[in-house]
C-alpha cells in the first residue's frame, strides 16, 4: 500500500461515550452539552480518516463530511461520503456499532437506471456484474438497493441476471468493528475490495459525458 496516512488512528473511547448520551432521542440541551465532545472525538476523526485515504490515493480526494442536522439520527451516526462520479459514492457511518462501508449508486434518475439496466441485460457486461457481485456477496458484503417486485417492463422475467435488473440501486456495504479499525490501512484495504463494483457503474452507469474522477475538494466537508 502507498505512503499511510498518520492522522487517523481510530475512534477514542471517549466517542463511545458521547454516542451512548445521545441514544434514544436526546434533547436538545443533551445535545448542546456534547457537540464539543462529539465533534472533538467523534466527527474530526472521521475527517482524519478520510484525508489520511485522500493522502493514500488521490482517487478518494473529493469528500465530505457530514456536520448535525435537527434530527436524531445525525447526532448518532457520524456519516461521510467520497464522491466517485455522478449518483456513485462511497459512504461511510460511524456509530456504536462500529464503521460501515459501503458503494454503489443511488438516487439515480430514469436515464442512468435505462443505462444500468442495458448493461446488465448485455452479456458481457452483465455477467461482469453479475460475477462482481457475487464474489462480494461470498466475501461477507451485503447486497443492497431499491428493488422492484418484478423484472422491469421489457425484459423477460426468466432472464438470467432478472435480480439484478430489479434494483432501481445497488449498493454493496461491510462493517467494520471499530477494534479493526485503528488505522487507514483497513479502510483503505475495504475501500479497494469495492472498486471494481464502482468501476463497473462508472462505465456502464454514468450519463455521458461524465465518468469516473476526481474533483478537486477542500478537505473536511461541508
Amino acid at each position: 500500500m502507498p505512503h499511510v496516512g498518520t492522522r487517523f488512528h481510530g475512534w477514542p473511547d471517549q466517542a463511545q461515550a458521547v454516542l451512548l448520551r445521545l441514544g434514544g432521542e436526546p434533547s436538545r440541551e443533551t445535545r448542546e452539552q456534547v457537540r464539543r465532545h462529539r465533534e472533538q472525538y467523534v466527527r474530526q476523526p472521521m475527517i482524519d480518516l478520510l484525508n489520511d485515504l485522500a493522502d493514500v490515493d488521490s482517487w478518494y480526494e473529493d469528500f465530505s463530511v457530514w456536520r448535525y442536522a435537527s434530527t436524531a439520527y445525525w447526532w448518532q451516526n457520524q456519516c461521510a461520503v467520497v464522491r466517485v462520479a455522478r449518483n456513485i459514492e462511497i459512504g461511510f457511518r460511524f456509530n456504536l456499532d462500529g464503521l460501515r462501508v459501503s458503494a454503489g449508486w443511488w438516487y439515480a434518475g430514469s436515464e442512468q437506471i435505462a443505462l444500468f439496466r442495458g448493461a446488465v441485460a448485455a452479456d458481457q457486461s452483465g455477467s461482469a456484474l453479475q460475477d462482481i457481485v457475487s464474489s462480494l456477496a461470498t466475501d461477507g458484503h451485503e447486497i443492497l438497493g431499491d428493488v422492484m417486485k418484478r423484472v422491469p417492463r421489457g425484459y423477460p422475467a426468466e432472464h438470467p441476471r432478472a435480480e439484478l435488473l430489479r434494483h432501481r440501486s445497488l449498493l454493496a456495504a461491510r462493517e467494520l468493528e471499530c477494534d479493526a479499525v485503528a488505522d487507514v490501512e483497513p479502510v483503505h484495504s475495504t475501500c479497494q475490495r469495492l472498486r471494481p463494483l464502482l468501476a463497473w457503474l462508472c462505465e456502464h452507469a454514468v450519463v455521458a459525458p461524465e465518468r469516473a474522477g476526481v474533483a478537486a475538494s477542500p478537505r473536511g466537508g461541508a
